[in-house]
């Protein structure tokens, strides 16, 4: 695993270390990690509207109903 050595400002510190007292995670390390790996699920979210969205435009009109719409898309996003 790499090594970096990160600053925070306090109020990030302090809430970080907020986190640890609570028990919620036994590091920084460990706490960090997680809140990236949800950045990058977020951002895999965001990328797969996106594209979604390119698509449909350029596809034009399509004849599934709303509901068929939203039902994919809660599936999709929620694994």
């Amino acid at each position: 695993m790499a090594r970096q050595s990160i600053s925070f400002t306090k109020p990030n510190d302090e809430w970080l270390k907020a986190q640890i007292e609570n028990q919620e995670y036994t590091s920084k390390s460990e706490l960090v990690n997680d809140l990236i790996r949800q950045a990058r699920k977020q951002q895999a979210k965001i990328d797969w509207i996106r594209a979604k969205i390119n698509r449909a435009e350029e596809s034009g009109f399509t004849e599934d109903s709303k509901e068929q719409i939203l039902r994919q898309s809660k599936t999709l996003l929620n694994g």
